[in-house]
């Protein structure tokens, strides 16, 4: 990306190579130039910028086409300060693949932003708020979209249902009157805003796919949105109801049991979403989507606990609270 630098510097993350474990953390707090928009561009102040687990996961080098050295970062809440005339104070809020991946991202004080990518912050929303949404609620979006929509006559399995991705999901889900179950590996309570009833299962002792059925008639998961990947793998099988959906963005093991048999007598399908796929640009057409949603309440922003707001400074602590799994959205304040 062409992109000029003035003589202005301001604070930034910068990842310069792998990190070997989570007490490890090779994030260093640098001075940078301010970048300048070039065409086509806007400079975005950023006010709060969500972390999330492929930020960590592309610090430890788990992430074979993030760039060296970066800044990273893919969500944020900023404002517009230098562009287009029409757009120099918006506040506004998005999320992209490229960010902090493959171009530098939102852990900064500034970050250049493609003008596509521009989208005005719902009202009702703080600039923490608005910096905490991108890649769960993109990633929740395209799965269900790509699973071909949920019905109201839809049951939902999400597997991980209080991950924020799981959250999402579930919000979405229940906003368009689906019967939802949720799915975690112990014994707690749901989190997370809900459009309707959701039935909250512990895998460790709960036979999954027996109650889901037995709840549904017989019938099973139309969809199943499995948030973890493996360690679900086969309980998600289990509880699919013909011609359902799995929708994976993430894993343990790669390779897993697979009965084929079952898969195509069941007439099942599984979808693979990667979000890191997907642009800025793309990500503000999602947001156009949820933006009235989230503005009618909705849907609603993840609850932004200032124990889990860090600064720069702390960042090392703020990535590695999010792969040790805090219930908390982790947000960076530059």
């Amino acid at each position: 990306m062409n992109m000029l630098t003035d003589t202005k510097v301001a604070k930034a993350l910068r990842v310069s190579q792998a990190s070997a474990d989570l007490d490890n953390l090779l994030i260093d707090v640098v001075d940078v130039s301010v970048p300048r928009p070039g065409p086509g561009q806007v400079l975005v102040e950023i006010v709060a910028a969500g972390v999330n687990p492929s930020d960590v996961k592309a610090s430890l080098g788990h992430m074979p086409h993030a760039v060296w050295p970066r800044i990273p970062g893919r969500d944020f809440g900023g404002i517009v300060r230098e562009g287009p005339k029409s757009m120099i104070g918006l506040e506004i809020w998005g999320g992209g693949g490229e960010l902090g991946i493959s171009q530098d991202g939102s852990h900064a004080k500034w970050m250049v932003l493609d003008q596509k990518a521009v989208r005005e912050k719902p009202k009702n929303f703080t600039m923490e708020e608005a910096g905490s949404i991108g890649v769960p609620f993109i990633t929740a979006y395209e799965g269900l979209r790509e699973a071909g929509g949920v019905q109201p006559t839809d049951v939902v399995l999400v597997c991980g249902g209080n991950g924020k991705v799981g959250q999402a999901a579930i919000q979405l889900a229940t906003m368009a009157g689906a019967k939802v179950f949720a799915v975690e590996y112990n014994d707690q309570p749901l989190l997370g805003h809900t459009n309707g009833p959701v039935e909250m299962l512990n895998s460790s002792c709960d036979d999954v796919a027996a109650i889901v059925r037995e709840k549904t008639g017989g019938h099973g998961a139309d969809i199943v949105f499995n948030t973890v990947g493996s360690p679900y793998f086969e309980i998600a099988n289990k509880a699919m109801a013909k011609q359902a959906r799995q929708i994976f963005i993430s894993t343990f093991d790669r390779a897993v049991p697979f009965d084929i048999f079952n898969f195509f007598r069941g007439r099942h399908r599984y979808i693979g979403i990667d979000t890191l796929a997907l642009s800025s640009v793309d990500g503000a057409r999602i947001f156009d989507r949820l933006k009235p949603k989230f503005e009618e309440g909705l849907l609603k922003p993840f609850p932004i606990n200032p124990a889990t707001v860090y600064g720069l400074a702390d960042a090392a602590k703020a990535y590695a609270s999010v792969l040790r799994g805090t219930p908390d959205r982790v947000l960076l304040k530059p």
